[in-house]
């Protein structure tokens, strides 16, 4: 029984709303059953007959003390005294409740209904308080917080007047003391200028005749300098002839004794082959010279043979030649051998091989130290069809509508002539004509001749912009030049450069410039390729700026 006084115990029974065990089924005569047989009605009646609530007096002054002035905030009596006071003050009949030792016992139901609705709306009254003392405290600080903050601004402000003011006063009163110090200063000066020129005039008379005196002493001076000089060349000249005399006399005695010297050697070479001739026959001398020349070629072949180089035609290592009277032999072997080995790499060369290395070939002539973008396309091989029209379906109609060999088929960027946007197009070359097509549709936009093809432009950078030229007056120029931009541009222009001269029997021109002039309609346009900075990117950006130029940032 203590441990139960001690808690709030509640009476608690289960209904079940149905049979099946399923959510959202009532049935309504299992509920009625139950309630029936379970006694709660019983329990009701008694709980009626009785106290419906009971609490503790500090527990219930503490929740209900809001409703009464005296009780709140705090009450400083005993906790039963206040809520004596604080139901007489709420005017509740007394047979509704009843005071015990240590708690208070309420009769109905509705009179706790309504102290709970009291309680509510009181406390949303309080809410309603606490929130305006709130926003008026709020408001107050920010209006003495604005007010300080007003007193600050107007004394900086005041402070910045007067400094002005005074910088002001302080810069006139330097301008009008610098006005007077300046007048002054250049009075004075004109009086010391006068006075200095007084002073130099006299200094200047001196001076032209020192001067005077000092020039007549210098020529004085120089005219013994020469003579001793002309003694001392005169001397010189004539101890070289001396020493040259001497030398022609020495070289002389030189070249006798050695004519002396291989005089004799003859002479003892002649005596010693008179007393051997006897012992050889008169043709042997000759015989051992071819032998031995025949044993040197024989050696020196033999050594090429183990010192031949590699058979690549770009290998320039070559052995020495061992003796001097083989040197043009020497030379010609190298000659021969090199020509050998370049016929043995083009034999292994299929006709196709053949014909990629003569555009290789062509676009190191074109393009070589010319254009920076050259270096990386070498060893690119050249394959023309990047775009296999014949295998996709979506190309068809503009794979029927060309008759001819398709040399190049690619995805290329064209420059808008208005703005400078790109708009991606179809890149055709056949063997007369250049196309341009649609990329979603494949239908061809324009068609130009090769023979109204004059010029090729673009710039020695590391980009793939190029300007095609087109003949003026001709019908593919109605609109001006083509300006594209492709990551193949070296291997594009190659392509068109021998295609055209194929089909004309004339070279066209490639221009590399990083500035050159490009028809647009009735306008001619500057094409300016500048260094871009970060902000482009890693991308060639075009951008048209007036009328008459169009500029390339490239990075």
């Amino acid at each position: 029984m203590k441990n139960l006084q001690t808690k709030n115990p509640n009476y608690i029974r289960c209904i079940k709303p149905n049979d099946k065990k399923a959510a959202h089924i009532f049935t309504e005569a299992l509920v009625c059953h139950q309630i029936r047989y379970l006694g709660l009605l019983e329990n009701v009646r008694v709980r009626r007959a009785g106290y419906a609530f009971r609490q503790a007096y500090e527990p219930c002054l503490e929740r209900y003390k809001m409703l009464c002035k005296q009780t709140w905030p705090h009450w400083k009596g005993p906790a039963r005294s206040g809520v004596e006071v604080l139901f007489n003050e709420l005017e509740i009949p007394v047979e509704e409740y009843s005071f015990g030792r240590s708690k208070i016992f309420i009769r109905n139901p509705r009179t706790l209904f309504k102290l709970e609705d009291l309680r509510k709306q009181r406390l949303e009254d309080l809410a309603t308080l606490i929130q305006k003392i709130y926003r008026g405290w709020k408001c107050r600080t920010h209006f003495l917080l604005m007010k300080k903050s007003q007193i600050v601004i107007a004394a900086w402000y005041r402070r910045y007047a007067q400094q002005k003011r005074y910088q002001q006063t302080k810069s006139s009163a330097l301008v009008i003391q610098s006005y007077i110090r300046g007048w002054k200063a250049r009075k004075i000066l004109r009086e010391l200028k006068h006075q200095k020129r007084c002073k130099e005039a006299v200094t200047t008379i001196a001076a032209y005749w020192h001067g005077t005196q000092a020039r007549r002493e210098l020529r004085r001076l120089k005219e013994e300098a020469r003579n001793k000089h002309a003694i001392a060349v005169i001397w010189a000249y004539w101890l070289g002839s001396k020493a040259r005399r001497e030398l022609e006399r020495l070289k002389e005695e030189a070249r006798r004794k050695h004519a002396v010297a291989v005089i004799w050697a003859y002479w003892l070479g002649l005596k010693v082959r008179r007393e051997y001739r006897k012992f050889f026959r008169a043709n042997a001398g000759k015989k051992i010279y071819e032998f031995t020349l025949q044993r040197i070629v024989q050696k020196y072949f033999l050594e090429m043979k183990n010192k031949m180089p590699s058979l690549s035609p770009i290998d320039k290592n070559w052995p020495s030649r061992p003796y001097l009277f083989l040197d043009s032999t020497h030379k010609e072997l190298k000659r021969i051998f090199h020509l050998w080995r370049c016929k043995k790499y083009r034999d292994q060369f299929t006709d196709q091989q053949k014909l990629i290395y003569e555009e290789k070939l062509e676009a190191s002539e074109l393009f070589k130290d010319k254009k920076a973008l050259y270096p990386s396309s070498v060893g690119q091989p050249f394959q023309g069809a990047y775009l296999e029209i014949n295998k996709n379906p979506k190309y068809k109609k503009l794979k029927d509508a060309i008759e001819e060999k398709i040399i190049i088929a690619e995805v290329v960027n064209k420059i808008n002539r208005a703005n400078g946007k790109s708009t991606s197009r179809i890149f055709l070359l056949t063997n007369n004509n250049l196309l341009l097509a649609d990329q979603k549709s494949g239908q061809i936009k324009s068609e130009v001749p090769l023979v109204d093809v004059t010029k090729v432009s673009m710039s020695s950078q590391n980009d793939g912009f190029f300007a095609v030229h087109l003949k003026e007056g001709s019908e593919a120029a109605s609109k001006g030049d083509f300006l594209f931009s492709s990551d193949h541009l070296i291997e594009m222009a190659t392509k068109l450069y021998r295609t055209t001269l194929s089909q004309t029997k004339q070279k066209l021109n490639i221009e590399i410039s990083d500035e050159f002039l490009v028809q647009f309609r009735q306008d001619k346009v500057c094409v300016k390729f500048i260094q871009g900075d970060q902000k482009n990117g890693s991308v060639p950006t075009c951008k048209r700026k007036n009328n008459r130029l169009l500029e390339v940032a490239v990075p």
